[in-house]
C-alpha cells in the first residue's frame, strides 16, 4: 500500500507530480543501484513515495520531471515502462477517489476532443480474459475523456496496472494494489535481445551476458564521450555495452589469442576462429566502431600506463580460475631474463598463478590512480556463499563502495557486482593500506574460491547420485 485515501486526496490537490515505474523481475538486486545511477547522471536523487518496497515490481517516485524520467528510461534495462501516476489505491473505490482528486488542469492536455487515446490493462502475476479487461476499461467511464479511441496510432496511451503480488502459488482474487497513469516511455529491454551473445560476431567461453553488461555500464554512470577501460577485456562484451551509450572504449588482456581473435572457436561446429573474429568486429557489428580506441596484450599486474587519471570508468569481470585461469607473467625462479634483456618476437612469457586477492588489490590500486575523481569502478567478486561476510569485499582509502549486488550461481556460490567511486586522490601510503586493513586476511579467502567451487560441486553431485540410487 502506497498511501491511504486521505493522503491520496491531499497529494492530488497539490501540483507535485508522481511517476510510476514498472520494473522487470529478473536481476532484482541490481535494479535500485541502476535507477539511482541513472538519476545521478541527471543530478537527481532517488526519492520514493511512502511505503517503498524494493522487491515490488512497481515503484512510485517523486521530485522528478518528465524529462528526468525519459532520460532514465532511455538507458535502463531493469525498468520496463514509466507512467505519470494519476491515481492509485487498494480498491476500485480508492482508485476512483484518487483519480477524481487529480488536478483537472494536469489531465486536460491529454483528454481534449481533438486528441486520440488508448487504454491498456496490465496485470502482474495474473492473466485476465479479454472480456474482463474490457469491463475494467468500461469501469473508468467517470474519467473525462473527450477524444477519440485509436487502438493503432494513439497520441496518448493510458494504462491500468494491477498488482496481484509476487507469489504465483497464491494469487488473490482481487489485486493488492491498482494504479492508473499516462504512459511516458519504455525502458531498453529490447537491447538484451539485439545484443545477445548468441548473435555476437566474436565470443568466448566467458563472454558477459548482454543484459548484465548493460547493467554494469549503467552502474558505472557511463555517458557520451567518456573513456572506459576494461583490464580483463576478453572478447569485449563490456566494451560493446559502453560504446552503445557513446563512450570511447579500450582494454587489455593477458591472452594473446583472445586479443587477436586467434585460436580455437567457442562456437559449436566451428573448430577455429575466422579471420575477422575480434573485438573491433563486435563493435562494427553494432555500428559503434568509431568508439573503439584499441586493445592490447598486457598483464594487469604490471604497470604499463603513465601515472595519470585517464579513465572515466573502469568496468571489468576478472577471471575466477573456473573457466579461465588466473595467470600473470613472471616466474618463481629468481632470474628469467635473457642476458641482453631483449626478446625475439615469438617469445612467450613465462606465467605464474595470479591469486584472486592480488587481482583485487591490484585492480583497486590501479583504479585509485587512473580513475578521474568521481569516476567509478565496477567489477565482479566471486563468493563462496557459506563463508561470505561484508568484510570480504575489498576496500581502498580512495574508493567508496556505492553498491553490492548478488547474482546467485548455485546453492554454494555466487558473484557480487561491486560498484565503487573514487572520492580522493591517492597518497603514497594508500597503495599498501590494505595490509593494515583488518579485513585483508578475510578476503584473502578468495584465493581458495576455485577449490571451494569444485568441492561444493562434487558434494552436490554425490548428494544427487545418492538420492538417485535411493529412489531407484
Amino acid at each position: 500500500m502506497l498511501c491511504v485515501t486521505t493522503k491520496m486526496a491531499a497529494h492530488c490537490s497539490g501540483s507535485r507530480l508522481r511517476y510510476l515505474m514498472h520494473l522487470a523481475q529478473d536481476n532484482v538486486d541490481f535494479r535500485l543501484p541502476e535507477i539511482k545511477a541513472l538519476l545521478a547522471l541527471r543530478g537527481k536523487q532517488f526519492h520514493p513515495c511512502e511505503n517503498f518496497k524494493e522487491q515490488s515490481p512497481f515503484w512510485c517516485l517523486e521530485d522528478l520531471s518528465e524529462d528526468d524520467v525519459r532520460s532514465v528510461m532511455a538507458r535502463s534495462v531493469c525498468a520496463k515502462s514509466a507512467f505519470e501516476l494519476w491515481g492509485h489505491g487498494q480498491t476500485d473505490g480508492e482508485l476512483r477517489t484518487s483519480l477524481l482528486n487529480y488536478p483537472p488542469q494536469s489531465m486536460s492536455p491529454f483528454m481534449h476532443k481533438d486528441s486520440t487515446y488508448r487504454i491498456n490493462v496490465y496485470t502482474f502475476n495474473k492473466t485476465l480474459l479479454f472480456a474482463d479487461r474490457i469491463k475494467k476499461i468500461d469501469a473508468l467511464e467517470y474519467l473525462p475523456f473527450e477524444g477519440t479511441v485509436s487502438l493503432k496510432t494513439p497520441q496518448h496511451i493510458f494504462c491500468l496496472l494491477e498488482d496481484y503480488g509476487t507469489d504465483p502459488n497464491n494469487i488473490p482474487e482481487r489485486p493488492d494494489y491498482i494504479y492508473f497513469g499516462r504512459w511516458i516511455a519504455d525502458g531498453q529491454r529490447e537491447l538484451i535481445r539485439t545484443h545477445s551473445v548468441k548473435n555476437r560476431h566474436f565470443i568466448g567461453n566467458t563472454s558477459m551476458d548482454a543484459g548484465l553488461s548493460l547493467i554494469m555500464t549503467n552502474h558505472a554512470k557511463v555517458k557520451e564521450n567518456d573513456l572506459v577501460f576494461d583490464p580483463f577485456v576478453g572478447t569485449g562484451s563490456l566494451l560493446v555495452a559502453c560504446s552503445h551509450f557513446g563512450a570511447y572504449v579500450c582494454g587489455t588482456d593477458i591472452d594473446y589469442n583472445t586479443i587477436h581473435g586467434r585460436g580455437r572457436s567457442s562456437r559449436k561446429n566451428q573448430k577455429w576462429r575466422g579471420p575477422d573474429e575480434n573485438i573491433r568486429a563486435n563493435l562494427r557489428q553494432y555500428g559503434t566502431e568509431k568508439m573503439f580506441v584499441d586493445v592490447m596484450v598486457s598483464d594487469a599486474s604490471k604497470p604499463v600506463w603513465r601515472n595519470a587519471a585517464l579513465f572515466d570508468a573502469i568496468i571489468t569481470d576478472p577471471p575466477y580460475g573456473i573457466r579461465e585461469s588466473t595467470r600473470k607473467t613472471g616466474s618463481y625462479k629468481e632470474n628469467t631474463k635473457l642476458p641482453d634483456g631483449n626478446y625475439v618476437e615469438s617469445h612467450v612469457p613465462v606465467s605464474q598463478a595470479y591469486h584472486l586477492s592480488d587481482i583485487f588489490t591490484d585492480l583497486l590500486n590501479f583504479s585509485a590512480h587512473h580513475l578521474v575523481l568521481g569516476g567509478r569502478l565496477v567489477y565482479w567478486l566471486p563468493i563462496y556463499r557459506p563463508e561470505y561476510c561484508e568484510e570480504m569485499v575489498p576496500h581502498h582509502p580512495c574508493l567508496q563502495i556505492i553498491s553490492n549486488c548478488e547474482q546467485t550461481l548455485s546453492s554454494h556460490t555466487s558473484r557480487r557486482l561491486i560498484t565503487m567511486e573514487k572520492v580522493k586522490e591517492p597518497e603514497e601510503s594508500d597503495s599498501s593500506a590494505h595490509l593494515s586493513d583488518p579485513s585483508f586476511s578475510t578476503y584473502q579467502g578468495h584465493n581458495a574460491f576455485r577449490e571451494k567451487y569444485f568441492s561444493g560441486l562434487n558434494k552436490r553431485c554425490v548428494k544427487d547420485d545418492t538420492k538417485y540410487f535411493h529412489e531407484n
